[in-house]
């Protein structure tokens, strides 16, 4: 729900809802059929009311109610480092969400797998919140893993570093997996390839996911057990005085599973790699952060559109005149993105129609482009 500082004021949540909205007037305009695409959003007992009652108040984004299904993960103890398990309170077991491989747990006790029987849905795409650059059911990924015929699938962007914070897809033993970044030495991460230029194991794991409804009810319906993951906490207890204590260094251990830990029961895997500066800036971190905070999606949202208008054949100038060209590469720049920048999901999914609305236009900036097709600083 977070505002991350976008000229319009649209939160993470709006974007995806208004990228599912274009798709699917796209598939009406190219089909003639209404097709729906339902969104099923995964909250942890901390954020299920406050998730629900923002939909509502914001009308579902002009999504239908009945195609926004909310369910909700669960939990698991907290315990110290001696493997004893803290309490919250005199009477509550201190508990944390169980990680987003929760996912499968929840799928069956939620009932959601049901509904998508229902529906008659035959592959989801699954992704973390927190990336405002992601293609929410992408049709070209969707499309490369059904024409595959995989009942799994992994969007990756190259590793450039061996110390980035993200895991890598490999095989192990010969079986596809994601191995975390911090599951994996120093001296392994480093390795290069036979150019020596690039990463050994370069495919960065981005949460974003392909999987087949049969393969989800044959992994849930398996009871397949995945492993715990130890993440070490700042974690509020009681002690044996029943005194609240709100340690400032991590105290104790949460755990987690991962939705990636499935990967391995595929019978079909397929990675589908794709440009970071296109499809990959999550937001993890507060403002004023130096990396992942609300100025690198901003940026990066920016970029991306800046690319889309110059791609659909217009230019952003200053107040000269002179073309400033786009950037990429967040990581590299301090800063505001040089330009304003702005295309409104509802208006253009992935800079599909543009050209109508760019081609020979000169900008300046701020430029924001949503569906009535209005510059709103009047030099469109």
């Amino acid at each position: 729900m977070y505002d991350v500082g976008l000229p319009s004021g649209k939160s993470l949540y709006q974007i995806k809802a208004e990228r599912i909205k274009r798709l699917q007037d796209l598939a009406f305009e190219r089909t003639g059929k209404h097709g729906i695409i339902t969104w099923y959003i995964m909250t942890s007992e901390a954020t299920m009311g406050q998730t629900r009652d923002y939909f509502k108040d914001n009308n579902y984004f002009g999504l239908s109610e009945n195609n926004v299904k909310f369910f909700e993960q669960f939990t698991l103890p907290c315990i110290d480092f001696d493997g004893k398990i803290l309490l919250a309170n005199k009477h509550k077991i201190a508990c944390a969400p169980d990680g987003n491989g929760g996912l499968y747990k929840a799928l069956t006790r939620r009932k959601v797998l049901d509904d998508m029987e229902r529906r008659g849905i035959e592959c989801t795409h699954v992704h973390c919140v927190d990336n405002i650059l992601t293609k929410t059911a992408d049709p070209v990924f969707i499309g490369f893993c059904r024409l595959m015929k995989a009942d799994c699938g992994a969007k990756v962007v190259e590793k450039t570093e061996p110390n980035e914070a993200v895991g890598v897809i490999c095989k192990v033993d010969g079986v596809c997996q994601a191995v975390e970044y911090s599951e994996i030495s120093s001296a392994t991460a480093s390795k290069k390839d036979n150019s020596g230029t690039r990463l050994m194991f370069n495919a960065g794991n981005i949460c974003n996911h392909f999987f087949s409804t049969d393969f989800l009810k044959n992994v849930c319906s398996a009871h397949k057990e995945l492993p715990h993951h130890v993440a070490k906490k700042k974690i509020p207890h009681v002690n044996r005085k029943g005194e609240v204590v709100r340690p400032t260094t991590p105290n104790g251990m949460k755990m987690e599973k991962f939705v990636f830990d499935v990967f391995q029961y595929a019978k079909h895997f397929v990675v589908f790699e794709v440009p970071r500066e296109d499809e990959f800036s999550p937001l993890k971190n507060a403002e004023g952060a130096t990396s992942c905070g609300p100025l690198q999606s901003r940026w990066s949202l920016a970029s991306l559109h800046h690319r889309r208008i110059v791609s659909a054949g217009g230019s952003i100038v200053d107040s000269d005149g002179n073309e400033i060209p786009p950037l990429i590469g967040v990581e590299s720049h301090e800063g505001e993105y040089p330009v304003v920048c702005e295309i409104s999901p509802l208006l253009s999914y992935d800079g599909e129609g543009l050209a109508k609305y760019c081609h020979n236009v000169k900008f300046q900036s701020p430029v924001i482009l949503d569906k009535d097709l209005v510059n709103r600083n009047g030099n469109a």
